[in-house]
């Protein structure tokens, strides 16, 4: 082996993202509500930018200089720009165009989408509003199930005893279960301190299973439903005798079930239709739902022409400006040189952000109009016209790398005239028919649901039926695609939906 030193020469090619080209992809990437959290970042962490609600006096910016046109956000074409600070301060040109810069901001936000306050702090207002809105702790189970024991005599000790299942009940009302089938009450009863015997925790459990909401406490889906049924429900016999056949009734096999029980098909489909309207998991009415609101990035509307219109939704971004007097005292010949050189990463930074947000703002706009125009029978006639679109069309088409329009669409909602959508849903494959049209795979699972919407469900079509009467209208599928889109659409298998009372 040998051990040396020496000098040797290599050549490769490597691409070297700078940090403003980083900084440019990242701020296209985010949504709106994502944008502002990183605004907001940046006001906090750069002293140079300033939100502006109203523009104060002294702190405006020159009316004098033309904005420059920003390039495309495009990996592959744009090229790294001249610093606007330089270490020689002969950079008047480009102080005027950070202050153009403001400027647009300033007149784009001044479009009356922002109202007066009267003189009131805004920001405060926003804060307190928030706080205001905030919704409290909702409910828990194990909160309600506590609740109701201050209403039943009990000894301490069962109020011990009770208290400890109820810490045991998961977030559907389920007894948890430490090891597969294994006694959880046998588990419970080691760890209980003091110690409690297997039926003393079995006593407990009866009377957590009688309070509310019906089913809570069981140990498994059959307990849960037998403790939903009272005196009064109709047919209770019979639906104690269904709930165990569970796994008949899960896979439509009726006459099984006909056939185990003696119940006629009428009375087994009655019971079944009872058994549905049972809460499989009485714990769940307390679990706080975390509904996806979602803020839509652009709005399409229809005009009067018929023509559609886009609109950036800009609302929710503060309006920044970099301050006109930290500029000036970066331009001062007096100023100290720390102080210089910290004031220009800053300005540099603050230049760079914003020009960020200006190309997130044109690439989005473009971006989404040719996609509009793309799927103009989407809008027209509803989403199942929806045509074959890749990214690499709107790439070309808008002139911008295929990743520019990957990230322009990530996470960006569109508000149209049809609903909100997702951009991503206005992209998808597709395939050609008998004739040669090119129909996307939108098309052909609506055409999917409406061959088994008009079937004849005592005798349902199997998947192979599915593909003869696809390709009987047109499109050439494969049994394989025709079972992944029916799972996706979640329609259950031909036995499943076999009605076996049908003749």
């Amino acid at each position: 082996m040998r051990l040396d030193t020496h000098l040797s020469q290599r050549m490769d090619q490597r691409m070297i993202l700078a940090p403003r080209m980083i900084q440019s992809m990242e701020i296209l990437q985010l949504p709106i509500m994502a944008l502002q959290e990183r605004i907001q970042q940046e006001l906090q962490e750069n002293p140079v930018l300033e939100l502006k609600e109203d523009a104060p006096d002294g702190a405006g910016v020159t009316e004098e200089a033309e904005l420059q046109p920003v390039s495309e956000v495009d990996e592959a074409t744009n090229p790294e720009k001249e610093l606007v600070i330089d270490d020689s301060g002969n950079n008047e040109i480009d102080f005027d165009r950070l202050e153009a810069i403001n400027r647009d901001w300033e007149d784009h936000f001044n479009e009356g989408l922002r109202p007066s306050r009267n003189g009131i702090d805004e920001e405060g207002d926003k804060k307190h509003d928030a706080m205001q809105n905030m919704p409290s702790r909702p409910l828990s189970l194990h909160d309600c199930l506590n609740e109701q024991l201050t209403f039943i005599e009990t000894t301490p000790r069962q109020l011990e005893l009770l208290k400890y299942l109820i810490t045991h009940l998961d977030d559907n009302g389920y007894l948890k279960k430490p090891q597969k089938d294994v006694n959880p009450l046998e588990e419970l009863a080691k760890n209980c301190e003091p110690p409690a015997t297997v039926e003393q925790l079995e006593e407990t459990l009866c009377m957590i299973q009688k309070l509310e909401p019906p089913g809570v406490g069981a140990r498994d889906l059959r307990e849960c439903l037998l403790l939903q049924l009272s005196p009064e429900t109709p047919h209770r016999d019979v639906l104690q005798v269904l709930i165990n056949h569970l796994e008949d009734i899960q896979h439509n096999r009726l006459p099984i079930i006909q056939r185990k029980t003696g119940f006629d098909l009428a009375l087994i489909k009655k019971g079944i239709e009872t058994l549905k309207h049972l809460n499989p998991k009485p714990g769940s009415q307390f679990t706080a739902d975390n509904i996806p609101y979602v803020v839509p990035d652009i709005i399409v509307e229809r005009a009067e022409d018929g023509e559609y219109e886009i609109r950036l939704v800009d609302d929710w971004t503060p309006n920044i400006y970099i301050n006109r007097n930290v500029m000036e005292m970066y331009r001062s010949k007096s100023a100290d040189p720390k102080t210089k050189e910290f004031l220009k990463r800053k300005i540099q930074a603050a230049q760079w952000l914003l020009e960020s947000i200006d190309q997130r703002r044109n690439t989005l706009e473009k971006v989404t109009r040719a996609i509009i125009k793309h799927q103009r029978a989407f809008l027209d006639k509803g989403p199942e016209h929806i045509e074959p679109l890749k990214m690499q069309q709107i790439a070309d088409q808008v002139g911008v790398h295929v990743t520019t329009v990957s990230r322009a669409v990530d996470d960006k909602w569109v508000q149209t005239p049809r609903g909100i959508f997702p951009l991503k849903r206005f992209f998808g494959g597709g395939t050609q028919t008998s004739t040669g049209e090119e129909v996307a795979w939108e098309r052909i699972k609506q055409a999917l649901l409406e061959i088994i919407d008009k079937e004849d469900k005592s005798n349902p079509l199997s998947d192979e039926d599915l593909v003869a009467r696809l390709n009987e209208a047109g499109y050439p599928v494969a049994r394989r695609t025709v079972t992944k889109y029916r799972k996706m659409l979640n329609i259950p298998s031909s036995r499943q939906r076999k009605d076996w009372t049908q003749k």
